[in-house]
């Protein structure tokens, strides 16, 4: 046979995945194992099972070796004959041969799940013969399914046999060995031997079964089950094989037929692909996706087209001897995985172990065992077959993580080369295992900034970004000034979910793409996300301090409703007021006094400010670092912020977008604003708002009075507080300090301007009065008395003053105002508030008269008030004369003359009283020296008591025996008394009360703090009352020393 028909085309490229190990025997590792190097010449097939590699040879035995290739079982299946075909499923074997004993061959069935203990011999379920007619013909070759329902067997006439629902036969109970399906004969072709079978296997493009016939000149199909089955085979194609050179593929779906100039993949209905790989071919083998393909044996020179045989030709220079070729082809991805000689010829080629095995016919088993998938990866870039390597990876389903190694490993390629496209497109499909930083850093360069944009939008569009990449990305976007990408960016509606399946993300981190948008000038991009996604404190912000659109906040703020608006308003109300002073007073006052959701008006529409585009912004690469220090957007949510001066955005920062688009961004639905709800709404304090109109007094005082109005009902053009609506659920402690808090900043606003040069000063003036004088409006007095005497508000001070009691200070101011001057009626008015107030408070009347004495011109102007004054203070008892003296002589200004007759008629008094307390005390003395004397006489015992009384005390009748007399002086009739009275009745109430006071006098001898009091409160005249109820005996006092 000539050397050139052994060539294979230069298409295949050809790369040695598998290395050559001579398996040895366990026990003599310089022989193959012992079964092969003995029964070599005899062995008639090999089949690889489940349970082993089994051989059998030429005299009907069967081995069964175990993974060092020992034999563990052996029987005899077919006595006197040989094992000619072998196939395994789910531990039951069948196999054919030939006995002497029977004409036609013989089918058995063995269950190698169960073996005899003694015997060493599997159980045998079925043993019938193969027979197509009258005349034996041999088996060529076998099928059976994976479910072992269908067995097919082929004759060297031609015929095939089907035999259906075999597992049923073999695994009923019946014990007749002969007890199989009854063959139908599903094709015949005389003159075309059977040289290939196989079943194609359900799938889900196809759930029938159908069986693949090859013959020397066909490839047929032959439905075995579903709708159209049992009809005449259908013609595949027209090409044919000899005996060993078809096979089903790897995924039981093809038959694979090898003729010497190509091998062709058929299917059920057509031709599939065809693989032009010429030279003879004497046996193929499947090995996963691998196709094993032996040639039969040949001589070698060194003219050979094919360079393994020119090599084996140059190696061996001795004498010429055949070789065989064995050649391992990888179809779907066409290259050559392994391409050698061996002499002395190849007799088997099976699968055991996960390795593919050569048995060639010295007895020697080879190992073609395959390399590990890192090596073959390394071979493969090696020679930059880099699509190979991932077409390989797809075949031997690799983790998603190596397959993204080697797309790593091609876009290094590339990206070395200069095609920095093309390694873009390898590294997109990186993202998830290669580190994010190691593709960016390569595309840094202004040049390959459009493949670092993509790269980072599929990032984020997978969820793997992280806000790092989002300003970066949107840097990118800015520095292309690529606003439709931008606009795509940020509008997209993709989502993915979360770890726990439940809560929808963004692709990208708001936060930071909000933050880079305003950075960068693109204020309408930054709004839009802000308010699409409920960010109501950025969209604020970028309205009110970015884009000054201040009519756009206020119609969202109202939109939110009062929970949010709280917040908001606290932080950027004042920047507001500077630019809609109507209607952020208006929200204000709705925000601080309804109880229902704000009304929105009708006409109120959200501005859409035109496309805005970075001109003048900062570099993308400027981001890079990331300065953490640099201004970043506001927690989100509604939590309530101090507020802060507003900022109004420069005139350069402003200028710095231009139009960029005609094509307006989508302006977010209402919809993603907050619901309004319907129960009563909590309302914030007026107080957080004060300081918002530092610089407009006038719409102060609106605020302030409407909110006291509508919030509480409270004004100063009604008598009392009117009827409004109030929330139950409101702080009432709360809610007071609000209202003090209202009325105090209103009356120090009226106070200003009615101390300034407005011509409406007088009214603001009134106005504060009557704020004063209303006794429902709750201010603070104390702080309205501090406000009035800052603003030397005279009619408030004295106002203030009579409603706290202090009347001693109004008199006083008005005497301060007659020493400044500054008032002629100063001292007039000191008399009429005397009168007003003297009557109640008696300790009035001294400072007034000290006051009017205090000057010649006060005591000559005013001294007929003086007189009455005098007689005023007489009347009441307010002073003693002693007192009144002491006032008027402290100076030398009141004369004698002036209280001359009062001084008179005071003396005359004094005397009068002094008599009569003589007299008074001198009948006291009287009284007392006779009660002593009566003591005397009662106590002493040599002075005997006569009693002379002839009446009886209690009835007034006669006295007589038998009687009683007391001590007292009174007599009674012994009838008259009760049985224990022991005590003169008519004296004993006397007697008990005077006890019973003197009891309450010891008692209160004791208590010195209540003696304390009553000394701080009547001075001399407690001591005295102290005195008389005998609190201060000296005898009492030595007794408790004692």
């Amino acid at each position: 046979m000539s050397s050139q028909d052994q060539s294979a085309p230069s298409a295949w490229r050809q790369f040695t995945f598998f290395d050559a190990i001579p398996i040895k025997d366990s026990h003599d590792l310089a022989n193959p194992p012992e079964i092969f190097k003995q029964k070599t010449p005899e062995i008639s097939c090999i089949a690889a099972t489940s349970l082993g590699t089994i051989v059998a040879d030429i005299h009907g035995s069967i081995f069964l070796l175990n993974r060092e290739y020992e034999v563990e079982k052996s029987w005899i299946a077919h006595s006197g004959g040989r094992v000619t075909h072998m196939v395994e499923r789910k531990k039951i074997l069948i196999t054919l041969g030939e006995e002497e004993s029977i004409r036609h061959p013989l089918l058995k069935v063995w269950d190698m799940g169960h073996f005899d203990k003694r015997t060493g011999t599997p159980t045998l379920l079925r043993s019938v013969k193969v027979q197509s007619g009258n005349r034996p013909h041999p088996v060529s070759t076998i099928a059976v399914s994976s479910s072992l329902a269908y067995l097919a067997i082929g004759l060297g006439d031609g015929t095939v046999l089907l035999y259906r629902h075999l597992d049923q036969s073999i695994f009923s109970t019946s014990s007749n060995l002969t007890t199989v399906p009854k063959p139908r004969a599903v094709h015949e072709s005389p003159a075309e031997p059977i040289t290939g079978l196989g079943f194609k296997e359900p799938d889900e493009d196809n759930a029938n079964v159908y069986l693949l016939i090859v013959t020397t000149n066909h490839v047929l199909s032959y439905q075995v089950t579903g709708k159209g089955s049992g009809n005449t085979p259908a013609v595949v194609d027209e090409v044919g094989c000899g005996l060993g050179c078809a096979t089903m593929n790897w995924r039981d779906s093809e038959m694979i037929v090898a003729k010497d100039e190509a091998v062709y993949i058929c299917g059920t209905e057509s031709r599939g692909a065809c693989y032009a790989y010429e030279g003879p071919k004497s046996g193929v083998h499947v090995h996963r996706n691998y196709l094993v393909l032996v040639t039969p044996p040949f001589t070698p020179s060194s003219s050979a087209a094919s360079a393994t045989v020119r090599n084996f030709a140059i190696r061996n220079d001795g004498p010429t001897q055949e070789i065989t070729k064995i050649t391992i082809l990888d179809l779907e991805n066409k290259f050559v995985a392994y391409s050698d000689t061996f002499t002395c010829g190849v007799r088997e080629t099976f699968s055991a172990n996960r390795e593919i095995h050569l048995l060639l016919n010295d007895g020697r088993l080879i190992c073609l065992e395959e390399k590990p998938t890192p090596v073959k990866l390394d071979m493969l870039y090696r020679v930059s077959q880099y699509l190979l390597a991932l077409n390989l990876a797809k075949t031997q389903n690799l983790e998603e993580s190596s397959v993204a190694n080697i797309h790593k490993q091609y876009g290094d390629h590339l990206y070395n080369k200069g095609d920095y496209d093309g390694a873009m497109q390898q590294y997109l499909k990186t993202i998830g295992y290669v580190p994010p930083s190691y593709v960016i850093r390569k595309f840094l360069d202004a040049q390959r900034i459009h493949g670092l944009a993509t790269y980072l939008q599929d990032l984020h569009a997978l969820g793997l970004a992280n806000s790092d990449h989002t300003t970066l990305l949107l840097n990118t976007y800015t520095k292309l000034k690529d606003v439709n990408r931008l606009d795509n960016f940020i509008k997209t509606e993709s989502r993915r979910s979360s770890a726990n399946g439940e809560v929808d993300e963004l692709p990208f981190d708001l936060d930071t793409a909000i933050r880079v948008c305003r950075q960068a000038g693109y204020f309408e991009h930054a709004s839009y996300l802000a308010k699409k996604y409920d960010r109501h404190e950025d969209y604020l912000q970028i309205q009110i301090e970015d884009a000054s659109n201040y009519k756009d906040a206020l119609a969202y703020l109202r939109r939110l409703g009062t929970g949010a608006a709280e917040s908001n308003l606290a932080r950027y109300g004042r920047a507001m007021l500077e630019s809609l002073p109507e209607e952020t007073t208006q929200l204000l006052i709705d925000v601080c006094t309804s109880l229902s959701p704000l009304t929105v008006e009708h006409d109120e529409q959200f501005i859409t400010p035109s496309r805005q585009a970075s001109t003048g912004g900062p570099s993308y690469l400027s981001y890079l670092a990331l300065n953490r220090s640099a201004a970043i957007a506001p927690p989100n949510g509604l939590e309530t912020m101090p507020p802060a001066p507003a900022v109004q955005p420069s005139a350069s920062r402003q200028a710095s977008v231009h139009e960029e688009s005609n094509t307006a961004p989508m302006t977010p639905s209402n919809s993603s604003l907050p619901a309004a709800r319907a129960h009563t709404i909590k309302r914030p304090s007026p107080r957080l708002y004060f300081a918002h109109f530092i610089d407009d007094k006038e719409r102060f005082i609106h605020f302030l009075q409407t909110v006291a109005a509508k919030r509480w009902g409270q004004s100063l053009d009604s008598e009392a507080v009117s009827s409004v609506p109030t929330d139950s659920e409101e702080d009432q402690e709360a809610e007071k300090k609000d209202q003090a808090a209202v009325w105090n900043t209103l009356l120090e606003l009226y106070l200003t301007y009615a101390d300034s040069s407005d011509e409406r000063a007088s009214s603001f003036a009134v106005q504060a009065v009557r704020l004063l004088k209303t006794e429902h409006l709750p201010y603070d007095p104390t702080h309205a008395l501090i406000l009035c005497s800052t603003r030397s508000f005279t009619p408030g001070l004295v106002l203030l003053w009579e409603k706290l009691g202090m009347y001693e200070d109004v008199l006083r101011f008005w005497m301060d105002k007659h020493k400044e001057g500054s008032s002629t009626d100063a001292s007039a008015q000191v008399i009429s508030c005397l009168q007003q107030y003297g009557p109640d408070h008696p300790h009035l009347y001294p400072l007034v008269l000290r006051f009017l004495s205090s000057t010649p011109e006060l005591l000559t102007k005013h001294s007929t008030d003086i007189i009455q004054l005098l007689e005023h203070i007489d009347e009441e008892s307010i002073m003693p004369p002693l007192a009144v003296v002491q006032v008027l002589s402290r100076n030398g200004v009141a004369s004698i003359g002036l209280v001359k007759q009062w001084l008179m008629t005071r003396i005359k008094d004094s005397r009068e009283q002094i008599d009569t307390d003589q007299k008074l005390i001198e009948s006291y003395r009287l009284e007392t020296q006779n009660k002593l004397r009566l003591v005397d006489e009662l106590s002493d015992p040599d002075h005997p008591r006569v009693f002379h009384v002839t009446q009886c005390t209690a009835c007034k009748g006669q006295l007589d025996l038998p009687s009683v007399h007391f001590m007292c002086s009174h007599s009674y009739h012994q009838r008259c008394l009760g049985e224990h009275d022991t005590e003169c009745p008519n004296c004993a109430r006397n007697h008990g009360l005077v006890r019973e006071i003197r009891r309450n006098n010891e008692r209160l001898a004791d208590q010195h703090d209540v003696f304390m009091s009553e000394v701080k409160e009547s001075g001399f005249a407690a001591v005295a009352t102290g005195f008389s109820r005998g609190i201060m005996n000296m005898s009492r006092l030595d007794d408790v020393v004692a």
